[in-house]
């Protein structure tokens, strides 16, 4: 199982590509956490905005596919993706993940 982060402008965007993620079975689960701050290095700036995290629950094999779709509708030039694998997951949430990406 993969965990994928990206961020988004608004809670529109970010509602708009969880629901989509999940509803072409890119993710099984994406979460949307409340608006924080970001602080970043952009174009050689020190820049900072208000951002939405959205967290993706994914399989290794749907990776490429989840990351293409986020780029191909993302409002940012250069959207946030990152991938970590988990390290353990239960049996059932799993077994959940893997049979709802089929």
């Amino acid at each position: 199982m993969l965990i994928v982060m990206t961020t988004a402008p608004t809670i529109e965007e970010a509602n708009s590509l969880a629901k989509g993620l999940v509803e072409e079975k890119h993710a099984a689960c994406v979460q949307v956490l409340p608006r924080m701050t970001s602080f970043y290095i952009w174009k050689g700036n020190i820049e900072s905005s208000e951002e939405f995290l959205l967290i993706a629950k994914t399989t290794e094999e749907k990776y490429a596919g989840l990351e293409f779709w986020i780029q191909a509708r993302h409002s940012y030039e250069t959207p946030e993706i990152v991938a970590v694998k988990a390290e353990s997951v239960s049996a059932g949430y799993a077994s959940w993940l893997t049979e709802s990406l089929v």
